[in-house]
This record gives C-alpha cells, sequence and structure tokens, in this order.
C-alpha cells in the first residue's frame, strides 16, 4: 500500500512558477493571475485512486486519477490546456 497523502494542503510559496508557465506557453495575463494565487488541495486517496480538488479565489479545479494509468485531463478555465496524462 503507498504513502496516503489524503489531506488538506495550503500552498505556502510558488518559486520559480513564472519561468516554468512561460515553458507551458501560458499567456502573460494568466501567470500574472496564477502568481496571486494561494490555492489550497484537498487530496482523497484510497490505494492507487486520487482525486485531488484544488480550491483559490479564481476558481476551482477537480481531477480524479489511478496512479500509473493514462487519463484525459481537461484544464477548461485555468490555461485551457487538453492533455493526456499518465503518472
Amino acid at each position: 500500500m503507498p504513502a496516503d497523502f489524503s489531506g488538506t494542503w495550503n500552498l505556502l510559496s510558488s518559486e520559480n512558477l513564472e519561468g516554468y508557465m512561460v515553458a507551458l506557453g501560458i499567456d502573460f495575463a494568466t501567470r500574472k493571475i496564477a502568481k496571486m494565487l494561494k490555492p489550497q488541495k484537498v487530496i482523497k486517496q484510497n490505494g492507487d485512486s486520487f482525486t485531488i480538488h484544488t480550491y483559490s479565489s479564481l476558481r476551482n479545479y477537480s481531477v480524479t486519477f489511478k496512479v500509473g494509468e493514462e487519463f484525459d485531463e481537461d484544464t477548461k478555465g485555468l490555461d485551457n490546456r487538453k492533455c493526456k496524462v499518465k503518472n
């Protein structure tokens, strides 16, 4: 059984976030807004299955996945990317 990451996590800092977002091709306005946010993550883990809720003053977002399985992620309302993800 993997470590249990369930809980509530609060962002304290986001060093080098700007460079990371530039490398992803995220537009200037979205980068400036994202740098000001201090989102809270609520992780619910059941074995290898995760649901992660992200809450911020701008937008809320959720993703559900199972470790080792590929899934489609749509970041609509965040940076509007459609990604194929495998973790």
